[in-house]
């Protein structure tokens, strides 16, 4: 199917072309921007990172990012080996040499780095981290609202692989995505341990009933940071919201769903399994919450 939309679609810019790419604390060309075959990241999916965005030249929650980003790091025992300020510097170098200054998308990435063979123990990494950082100019274009499938790729529990960690291992949300796209939808909607609707394969997930805001527990999915910013601007703007377990039955007669993440801020959902939601296009609340946003990121 040809019209397939992405929630993380952006306009063509042909200044990527010639973006440059932080690798272990060079700048250098895009084409010069590679890493070894052995580093545990490509071999094994071993690593975290962070998405962060630039609007009028501020990235936007940047504290909260590099938060997050060393508490996956200490989470699966990876010394980034730079402190904080050093991170945050190789971003603002970056951004710099690129000559960035709104409407920019940065990948933040830490691997444990080269290994001497090719097997998963992590003392094999003798060199490392790798740290990278791509940087590309970025203006979301998701041209209608998305379309969703249930999938039956579920969000796990903690103890099999924490949701919470946004590690370099994402096989089951490219498995979920891969379904919901066979199943002729944009991205997939995937259901916790429980059987409760939990968040997409890239996004997480809200809908709309009565007029009250509602999304998971939290338990099983990712703890977007875009997430928690919406919930705070409906405490903060007496908008009802609740974390809670509900169920596709709930999520079907919803007013509105939307999708919340760092590129796409506040994306509308259209249909869901083939069902329409609300009126099919952007509801008022999301729209509201969409207008609350841009005030708080001075976009």
């Amino acid at each position: 199917m040809s019209d397939h939309v992405s929630t993380h679609q952006a306009q063509e810019d042909a200044r990527n072309e010639g973006i440059l790419i932080y690798v272990n604390g060079k700048i250098v060309p895009k084409a010069q921007a590679v890493v070894s075959v052995y580093d545990a990241g490509f071999m094994l999916g071993d690593g975290v990172w962070e998405g962060i965005r630039l609007y009028n030249g501020r990235w936007t929650f940047l504290d909260e990012h590099i938060d997050r980003l060393f508490e996956a790091a200490k989470a699966i025992d990876l010394d980034i080996g730079l402190s904080r300020g050093a991170v945050i510097a190789a971003v603002l170098d970056t951004q710099a040499a690129n000559g960035m200054v709104t409407d920019a998308h940065a990948r933040l990435m830490v691997t444990r780095g080269v290994k001497t063979r090719p097997f998963q123990h992590p003392r094999l990494s003798q060199r490392g981290p790798t740290i990278a950082i791509i940087m590309e100019h970025s203006r979301p274009n998701i041209p209608r609202p998305i379309r969703l499938a249930t999938v039956p790729h579920l969000r796990g529990l903690p103890m099999t692989q924490d949701p919470k960690l946004n590690s370099h291992s994402k096989l089951n949300c490219i498995l979920a995505c891969i379904a919901a796209e066979k199943a002729g939808a944009d991205e997939a909607l995937m259901l916790d341990v429980h059987g409760f609707v939990n968040t997409t394969n890239a996004c997480n997930f809200f809908i709309v009933r009565k007029g009250q805001v509602w999304t998971s527990t939290g338990d099983y999915c990712m703890n977007g940071i875009t997430r928690q910013k919406v919930i705070d601007l409906c405490r903060a703007n007496g908008v009802a919201v609740f974390e809670r377990n509900f169920s596709l039955v709930d999520t079907y007669s919803a007013e509105e769903a939307f999708l919340t993440g760092t590129f796409g801020a506040q994306t509308p959902v259209g249909t869901i399994d083939g069902r329409v939601i609300g009126s099919g296009q952007m509801g008022p609340v999301t729209e509201r919450l969409r207008s609350l946003y841009k005030t708080l990121v001075g976009a």
